[in-house]
């Protein structure tokens, strides 16, 4: 069983799109190339903002849905570290 990542893409217009994955580079490269997710297309350079590996693909999904929950600002800590990760990571395994 493959490890599951979630991971935060940075739109040219300072957007942030949030998914899971197993293979992080490949889905990245993916979506550079037009052949991911819909809301990406067109929208300029990409920059994989943010990456941590989380576990199970039950897990991953659960912290997708929680993380597209979260402000833009909330969104923002959490790329640059004032939100900690683990803290999400933990209390989402504790529900």
């Amino acid at each position: 069983m493959s490890p599951w990542y979630l991971y935060l893409i940075r739109t040219l217009d300072n957007r942030l799109y949030t998914g899971i994955t197993t293979d992080v580079e490949r889905r990245f490269g993916q979506h550079q190339a037009g052949k991911g997710a819909k809301a990406l297309r067109g929208k300029g350079e990409l920059k994989l903002a943010f990456s941590r590996l989380v576990g199970d693909r039950s897990c991953a999904l659960r912290l997708e849905y929680r993380i597209k929950q979260l402000t833009k600002t909330q969104k923002e800590r959490l790329v640059n570290g004032s939100l900690s990760f683990e803290d999400l990571l933990a209390d989402l395994q504790k529900s």
